[in-house]
């Protein structure tokens, strides 16, 4: 052992180890705390997404025609909402408890308005009907809902138990705020989704450690290369590029190393993947929301998604690019979550006033998917699909090419399939060679001409 230690090579196996195994500790500590910071986030994100979109599908008049007592929860408003805000738990399974709230002249003392599920504590003697009265000073982030959106910061303790909440502010149309809505995640739930990084994370710092003692050991002359390129893996990695691979030849402990961080980022991928798969899922059960409020739109935005594709597909775009349209399609219409029922369905001509907020629709769709969407062209399709080649579209009076194609191919999509489904302003839906001669009609003018031609050609192989 002493010649060993008395040798250069022992010497440098001997740092490489230590400096090795301090590295690997450090870094594993690092990313634990990393992930689960970044998971955490991730679902306080979640719940204020979820609870942004809830209160926007809120009914004020509704809600503020409810009386303060238990038998506020026999009346027509306070039933219908409970039924929505049921169904927005029913899709989103990971809410445990959705309510809304609304302060009273008690400084921090709030009050019930309407619960999914007034009596869950009733044996405790802990209720939430209409007027029950709640201590909302505990929670510096209820209390900011009443201005902006909001989530808690870390796991708080209430009557109701141990929850992670997020919470939005219900607005009525001068923009005031009426109320919040908020969610609760149960903290068993919580804890349960960051156990599986605790075990990984131990997993991975007891396989590195092994791994590091052999490298020391084995091959301490030919380490500096591919330890070099480890450290680069996991800097790319660590700055968000699962991609990266780390080469290094040969069968030694070294390059099974190298395999198994290409591996750990496979699965790192795989997870960000589902995540965001999630994250859609999530949206798009917000698109459900849109669809329900509207009951002669249902399917609708899978229909446009289907044209669209047909559309850029003939017009020779990628596989990825084609997922994106699809997804952007899908969710082009998420803005109307921010127009009353009222206007939605109504079959009479809109006022002006009721079509200027129809018209913002994509500027509200836009607001909705920023914090989602990272890709700034997903964003402007959303906002620009109602634009027209000749200027008169909106909310931009964007003129011809400036209009992302994108957003010119879910145009004639979308102007196609509301022509041939049942809407409430019009009795009939048009006939299929009704809704192409609209089309043609007005191709240069309210629609790209050339996507009017590629569309019409696939609608005429399709009727063949």
């Amino acid at each position: 052992m002493a010649v060993l230690w008395n040798s250069f090579q022992g010497k440098v196996t001997t740092v490489l180890i230590g400096a090795t195994l301090i590295l690997l500790a450090l870094n594993s500590v690092f990313v634990h705390q990393m992930a689960l910071n970044a998971q955490f986030q991730q679902l306080r994100h979640q719940l204020t997404v979820v609870a942004r979109t809830a209160a926007a599908s809120v009914d004020v008049d509704a809600l503020t025609s409810i009386p303060m007592g238990r038998e506020g929860v026999n009346t027509p408003g306070y039933i219908s909402i409970r039924t929505k805000l049921e169904q927005i738990r029913r899709d989103n399974p990971e809410i445990a408890f959705i309510y809304t709230m609304a302060p009273t002249t008690r400084s921090g003392i709030w009050q019930f308005i309407v619960d999914a599920d007034p009596i869950q504590k009733r044996r405790e003697g802990i209720t939430a009907f209409p007027g029950d009265k709640y201590d909302a000073s505990r929670f510096p982030e209820m209390m900011r809902a009443l201005s902006e959106a909001s989530a808690d910061t870390r796991l708080l303790r209430d009557e109701w138990g141990f929850t992670l909440s997020g919470y939005a502010p219900i607005r009525a149309k001068d923009g005031k705020t009426v109320a919040i809505l908020g969610v609760d995640m149960l903290a068993q739930d919580v804890y349960n989704t960051q156990r599986a990084v605790h075990f990984s994370t131990l997993a991975l710092l007891l396989f590195g450690l092994v791994m590091s003692v052999l490298m020391g050991l084995f091959i301490s002359r030919r380490i500096t290369g591919p330890v070099k390129e480890l450290a680069d893996g996991t800097r790319r990695v660590s700055e968000g590029d699962l991609t990266h691979k780390v080469i290094v030849s040969g069968t030694d402990e070294i390059a099974r190393l190298a395999a198994d961080f290409n591996a750990m980022a496979d699965g790192l991928r795989e997870a960000r993947q589902k995540n965001n798969a999630y994250f859609y899922a999530v949206i798009q059960s917000m698109v459900r929301i849109v669809e329900a409020k509207d009951e002669y739109t249902r399917g609708h935005s899978e229909r446009v998604a289907e044209y669209a594709v047909k559309i850029a597909r003939r017009m020779g775009f990628p596989p990825k690019e084609l997922d994106t349209l699809r997804h952007v399609a899908v969710l082009h219409d998420i803005g109307k979550l921010g127009i009353r029922d009222v206007i939605l369905n109504k079959p009479e001509k809109l006022t002006a006033e009721e079509w200027e907020i129809v018209r913002m629709h994509p500027v509200t769709g836009e607001d909705i998917l920023r914090p989602v969407f990272l890709d700034p062209r997903m964003l402007e399709i959303v906002r620009s699909h109602h634009e027209r080649p000749d200027g008169k579209g909106y909310p931009d009076g964007l003129v011809a090419d400036a209009i992302h194609v994108f957003a010119q191919i879910i145009s004639v999509a979308d102007s196609y399939d509301a022509m041939t489904s049942s809407r409430s302003y019009r009795s009939l839906p048009l006939s299929h060679k009704a809704a192409v001669q609209e089309l043609l009609k007005y191709k240069g003018a309210q629609f790209s001409a050339n996507v009017v031609d590629i569309f019409c050609q696939i609608l005429k192989e399709d009727n063949n």
